[in-house]
């Protein structure tokens, strides 16, 4: 079993201080290169981190593993493109080892990112964090205040929000009052936490390289998403404006049904575009396309009809809406007599079509799919098989000495083989006829090694023996002919 020690470094410590280039892989390697960082910083968690992984390679040596020691650096660019490298280095690594599982050394939490980049690649059995002892008096604290300090992330990320709030706080209680400028201080203060709490900054990073992404490859979806967007600011203001004008004393939920039952078509219509778009985008693509997108036109169609009908429903109830009213109809012969819907019959009739649309959604997502898998290469049967999985029996034919084989084999014809090999033997010895008949008589057991009966190849070898002496002795016979 051999196992990759693996030391991960994710802002090239290791290139930035020694020159090397990553990976670096080796016992020996490694070992120097504790030496190289230790002299160029001795105060860098990163000398124990490298200690740790030899300590770790070494006792999988002895437990009798095979245990190969690397040390692997991303970039100094940017993260996007350390952790392009780091994985470029580990497909190296493993096409070049070709390792069974993996032990991963880390001392930080920015190198721990790198984790689920080497679980993508080879099973992961163990997460290695170091965490480096020291003292806890006073020159300690100031030290690590110090190191603190020089680091340009940290400051951006503690000391400028602090320092803000120090600034800002003394402006808002000569302006408003002391509790308000402390209440605002505090909201500043907890929307910074849960932005960096949810990483907020990297959903709108990833978000943006999407869109640059959909952008250069010409996506429909762009257009559709742009066009939902503006359907979902019109919803929105369609949705105030009917709020606006009920009383101010309805309280808040009926403000918030009408909101509702207003802005629910143009969200509707939203929805409906941008999974059109997203449909589109699959379609237009060389891959199946998938089930949920298929269906999820019509599940957006769905909810939009649930939501109008309870909204009308509690608006009706408050007779802040009319009743559906059908006027009289003639229709040649037939006369539909005029009638309204009661709020609970228009409830029923929006619900149930909503099922009707959900329904249909599902039954054609299913009907596409069937037709995409039956349109499969490989999935029916083929031309010359005698089952649904074309191609398997020609090649165990071919590959397995099964019967295909012992056709193969019984189909040559062996007195071929035992001719030529005579001949040759003739031609060299010219007083061997003993030899050659029976070299010619091995040559055919030999061909005929796959015959599925013993009885059949001793006869069949020992006939073609007798053949071959014959032919043998004729032909000795004509060469001392031509001799005398």
């Amino acid at each position: 079993m051999t196992t990759l020690v693996v030391c991960l470094d994710r802002t090239d410590d290791v290139g930035r201080k020694t020159g090397l280039q990553s990976p670096i892989v080796g016992w020996e390697a490694v070992r120097a290169l504790v030496t190289d960082i230790g002299l160029a910083d001795p105060e860098d968690s990163g000398v124990n981190t490298l200690l740790e992984t030899l300590r770790v390679g070494q006792n999988l040596r002895d437990e009798n593993e095979e245990a190969i020691v690397a040390v692997v650096s991303g970039d100094r660019e940017s993260m996007v493109s350390a952790d392009r490298a780091v994985a470029r280095q580990l497909d190296d690594l493993i096409a070049q080892h070709d390792p069974d599982s993996a032990v991963v050394v880390i001392d930080s939490g920015e190198d721990e990112r790198l984790v689920p980049i080497v679980e993508s690649r080879v099973q992961v059995d163990s997460v290695d964090r170091v965490v480096v002892r020291q003292a806890r008096d006073i020159e300690s604290t100031y030290y690590l205040l110090k190191q603190f300090l020089a680091d340009e992330e940290l400051r951006q990320t503690i000391l400028v929000p602090l320092g803000l709030t120090l600034l800002v706080f003394p402006i808002l209680a000569m302006v408003v009052a002391p509790a308000e400028g402390a209440a605002a201080i505090t909201t500043v203060i907890g929307l910074f936490l849960l932005y960096k709490g949810f990483s907020i900054d990297e959903i709108i990073t990833g978000f943006a390289h999407q869109v640059r992404e959909s952008l250069y490859s010409g996506q429909v979806s762009v257009v559709t998403y742009v066009v939902a967007a503006g359907l979902t600011l019109v919803g929105f203001f369609v949705g105030a404006l009917g709020v606006s004008n009920l009383d101010g004393s309805t309280g808040i939920g009926i403000p918030a049904v009408q909101f509702a039952f207003d802005s629910v078509p143009w969200l509707t219509m939203a929805g409906l575009t941008a999974s059109a778009g997203r449909l589109l985008d699959e379609i237009i693509g060389e891959d199946p396309v998938r089930r949920s997108y298929l269906n999820l036109p019509f599940i957006a169609v769905a909810v939009g009809l649930v939501i109008r009908g309870f909204s009308a429903y509690f608006l009706e109830q408050q007779q802040l809406l009319s009743s559906i009213a059908v006027v009289e109809t003639e229709l040649g012969p037939l006369t539909v007599e005029g009638f309204s819907l009661a709020p609970g019959e228009r409830l029923a009739v929006f619900v149930i079509s909503a099922i009707l649309v959900s329904l249909i959604g599902a039954w054609i997502a299913t009907a596409v799919s069937s037709s995409d898998d039956d349109s499969t290469p490989g999935s029916g049967s083929g031309p010359g098989t005698g089952d649904g999985n074309p191609g398997t029996r020609p090649q165990s034919e071919l590959t397995d000495g099964g019967p295909g084989s012992n056709q193969l084999a019984s189909t040559t014809p062996p007195s071929a083989d035992v001719e030529v090999v005579t001949d040759a033997d003739s031609t060299e010895f010219s007083n061997g006829e003993t030899e050659t008949g029976q070299h010619a008589g091995s040559g055919s057991s030999d061909t005929r090694a796959d015959s599925n009966t013993d009885s059949e190849l001793e006869s069949e070898g020992g006939g073609e023996s007798d053949d071959g002496r014959e032919h043998t002795q004729t032909a000795a016979s004509e060469h001392e002919a031509e001799d005398r």
